[in-house]
């Protein structure tokens, strides 16, 4: 069966924007304004609070892990900072290390950071299907995951660009999948938390050329049609025939864009009998006809195509 969390992940394409190792002493505070990136942030020594767009302030503590998938601001601070401490600027003490607050004396805390980017044309749908914040506590293997990535950013191996990808791909993978218990909201880990609505939601994935309706979906789920419908908006975020939908035109996206197949052969792989129904369906969910798309994505496979 398929993974659909691996799916989405590898469909977002991940790229290091930067990774670096932040140690702080004393009462410190910085603020930092986002573009809708990614965060993730694993503490390997003390504690700081971090405050993320509009939510409450999260205190952090070594072994701790978290990940934003799209942050617009962050607020960080030494866990006893009084809340109207000015902001401060780090020093940068060596490559990719800076230094915030008291710049003499021993480390009171020290973290791995880092932003990344997705380069997806989908990547906000696909970000929607994921948890707003995800905070894990303990998970080692995350830890060292992050180093790595640290590691693999300041080198000038070859291939590292490929490296950072496939690094970044198992780190937020492993951080989705390592949370225990329900994600906050609505969204696919949920949906792969129910044991139900995770049998239809591989199914999707693993075959989603097949002629799915809501009946066939909660038959793979072993519930009514209404119990199934009901479950999958509330707990995925969005109706079953919207997110098969929207994944399938996910793939017919990527499908184009390689360049590999005919337009009546991505139309089959997405479950559409032919390519004028097809056509049809992603010009009204895109806004634009498959062969545009094609054509703007660089491929002259479909030039003759209207």
């Amino acid at each position: 069966m398929a993974d659909p969390l691996s799916e989405v992940v590898s469909l977002l394409q991940p790229a290091t924007r930067f990774s670096k190792l932040v140690e702080g002493a004393g009462d410190w505070r910085v603020c930092r304004e986002g573009q809708g990136d990614p965060f993730y942030a694993a503490v390997l020594e003390g504690e700081y609070r971090l405050k993320v767009d509009d939510r409450p302030p999260l205190t952090l503590q070594a072994g701790d892990f978290v990940l934003i998938p799209a942050v617009q601001r962050l607020e960080s601070a030494n866990a006893h900072a009084p809340p109207d401490i000015e902001p401060s600027i780090p020093t940068r003490i060596g490559e990719d290390h800076f230094r915030i607050g008291r710049q003499e004396g021993a480390a009171e805390v020290r973290v791995q950071l880092g932003h990344c980017r997705f380069g997806s044309p989908d990547a906000a749908l696909l970000v929607s299907l994921l948890p707003q914040l995800v905070h894990v506590r303990g998970e080692a293997r995350l830890a060292a995951l992050v180093q790595m990535v640290g590691e693999e950013a300041r080198s000038r191996r070859p291939a590292r660009e490929v490296v950072l990808e496939r690094l970044l791909e198992v780190l937020l993978i492993e951080a989705l999948r390592s949370r225990a218990g329900p994600a906050e909201g609505t969204g696919l880990v949920n949906g792969l938390a129910d044991e139900r609505l995770a049998a239809a939601l591989r199914a999707v994935h693993a075959r989603p050329e097949q002629a799915w309706s809501v009946e066939t979906l909660a038959a793979e789920a072993a519930l009514s049609r209404s119990a199934f419908s009901a479950r999958f908006t509330r707990v995925v975020g969005v109706a079953p025939m919207e997110y098969l939908l929207t994944w399938r035109m996910a793939l017919a996206k990527r499908l184009l864009r390689d360049r590999e197949l005919s337009l009546e052969q991505v139309a089959e792989r997405v479950g559409y009998a032919s390519a004028v129904t097809f056509g049809v369906a992603f010009a009204r969910q895109v806004g634009v006809t498959p062969a545009r798309y094609a054509r703007g994505a660089g491929s002259p496979a479909f030039a003759g195509t209207a």
